[in-house]
Order: structure tokens, then C-alpha cells, then sequence
């Protein structure tokens, strides 16, 4: 692979996530029959000097980074120019079983989310790791924001819990989904998914954003229609005027993980996940007819 071909290498980009995910025996939910966690993946990119990033700071929180600013503090001895980096944003999609599973439930997450939940985020930190090495192994510098030892978890004045690389951001920075009544990222696969990036000193070519509004794939707020999420979640946490980060976490925190370790036996259980299935968005970005 040639790095001076950038329009191919975008593509072998795009592959190595592909492949990782349709191949790789990583890809499971650790369970007895190593059913696979995730179905083919989504790519995106966004240039490091997008204004959506510095967007970020002032909407999000001055502790959110900037590519440049992850990049800077993980290769402090590189003089990284904004324009010259390039952000890598995936969507890993729940499986049909899984979706299928949660989609019956009304109150607790089903086993196979749960396991998407968890061991599933495994398969996605692999995934950042093989990407960072891909490209290292190419000479290039390359950070998982998500997986450095600075990323933390903050509070935003504006929006509540947030933290320092946002993944769902910045999968709408790279043109993957925008945000829907829940705060579930909407994507051309569903809302059901996991998302994962990747940054590196490469200036690759991007694609422009196929959306200007950041609620434009929630029927909620383009249509005044749907609200399916409002009556999926268990905790009450989703209104007309949105999402309730402390009301969904306490739920998820204290009666979910009690269920999910006396169903499951997961210590430290994680997941809920109603609002993202037996809804319109579930799958697709929804259009009036399903609501």
C-alpha cells in the first residue's frame, strides 16, 4: 500500500475496518458459540481543521479536544498541523439476533445486548488498536483518543455528563449520523451500534457531510412525529424536551446492573439499549411512512 495514492488509501482504510470485523475471530460476544458481536462496519473521515471540532469546545466543553490537541499530546515531539490530520470514524451495527432479542424487552436489556455492551466494546477496542498499528506499521503516527491515558469523563455546563473525545461526535463530524430525541447518534445503519475513531498524520480526502442540522435523521424534531423512544425507555429518562443523562445513568447504574448480575452474572453489567431498538431508527434513518 502506497501512501502517496490518497483517493486508494481511504479505501484501504475503509477495508482494514471492514475486513477486521467480517473476519477477525475477535469479532464475538464471548459466549459459548463465539456468536459474532457486530455486523459490517460503516466508515467515515473528517480533516483535523474542520471548525466542527472548535464547534465542539464552545457547544460541548472547552476540555473537548481537537484532533490537533490528542495528536499534540501523544506525539508531543511531532509539529502536527491541523489540515494534515485526518480523523477515522467507524459504526459497528448490532446484529440482527441482537436487535431481535431487545427489541421484545420492556424493561431490562436482553443477554446478547448486554454481551454487545460489554465484550463487544473489547472487539471495538481491538479494532482501534489494529487500526493505530495499520498505520504505524506504514510509518504514519496514529492515536486512539479513546484508548490514551489523558481521555476522561467531564461535565459539561451546558449538556451534563460528557467527556474529553466524544465518539458519537465525532462520528457526526465525519458525516456517519446525527442526533436523534434520545441523544442516540442515527446512522445510515441504525441507531443499534457502537462507534469507534482513530486519528493520524495523514491529510486524507473527505466527503462533505450529507446534513447541515444535527437532529436531521430524528423524525422527532424534523417531523414533530415519532417519540418512539420516550415510551422504550424503562428509567423515564427521554422526554419531548430530550434525554435525561442522570435519570438514564442512575437507572443503568443501579437497576439495570442489579439485573443484569443476577440474570446474567456479569459483575459491573453494563447496557439498556431499549431506546435504540423497536423504534423506527433502529435500523436505517427513518422516514415518515415508519413512524
Amino acid at each position: 500500500m502506497s501512501v502517496s495514492n490518497m483517493a486508494a488509501s481511504t479505501e484501504w482504510i475503509r477495508s482494514l475496518i471492514v475486513n477486521y470485523i467480517t473476519d477477525s475471530p475477535e469479532n464475538h460476544l464471548a459466549d459459548a458459540n463465539r456468536e459474532r458481536a457486530f455486523d459490517k462496519p460503516l466508515v467515515g473521515f473528517a480533516n483535523g481543521a474542520d471548525p466542527i471540532f472548535n464547534d465542539y469546545k464552545r457547544h460541548v466543553g472547552p476540555f473537548h479536544w481537537t484532533p490537533q490537541d490528542i495528536f499534540s499530546l501523544t506525539f508531543p515531539g511531532i509539529n502536527a498541523v491541523a489540515k494534515n490530520l485526518t480523523v477515522i470514524s467507524w459504526i459497528l451495527p448490532q446484529t440482527k439476533a441482537t436487535k431481535s432479542d431487545n427489541r421484545r424487552e420492556k424493561k431490562f436489556p436482553a443477554e446478547r445486548w448486554v454481551r454487545a455492551r460489554m465484550f463487544g466494546e473489547h472487539v471495538n477496542v481491538k479494532l482501534r488498536q489494529y487500526i493505530t498499528q495499520s498505520l504505524t506499521d506504514q510509518g504514519l503516527a496514529a492515536v486512539a483518543p479513546m484508548l490514551t491515558p489523558q481521555w476522561g469523563r467531564k461535565i459539561s455546563e451546558e449538556h451534563g455528563y460528557a467527556s474529553t473525545w466524544s465518539e458519537r461526535h465525532i462520528a457526526y463530524a465525519c458525516g456517519l449520523g446525527t442526533f436523534g430525541l434520545s441523544d442516540g447518534l442515527i446512522t445510515p445503519l441504525g441507531k443499534a451500534m457502537r462507534t469507534g475513531s482513530v486519528v493520524v498524520n495523514w491529510e486524507l480526502p473527505v466527503e462533505p457531510r450529507p446534513y447541515t442540522d444535527h437532529h436531521a435523521y430524528c423524525l422527532h424534531f424534523t417531523h414533530g412525529i415519532c417519540g418512539k423512544c420516550i415510551t422504550r425507555c424503562p428509567a423515564g429518562a427521554i422526554t419531548t424536551k430530550g434525554h435525561d443523562k442522570v435519570k438514564c445513568k442512575k437507572y443503568l447504574r443501579n437497576e439495570a446492573a442489579a439485573f443484569i448480575l443476577s440474570a446474567y452474572g456479569f459483575e459491573n453489567g453494563r447496557g439498556c439499549g431499549l431506546c435504540q431498538t423497536k423504534v423506527p431508527c433502529e435500523s436505517h434513518i427513518p422516514v415518515r411512512s415508519h413512524s
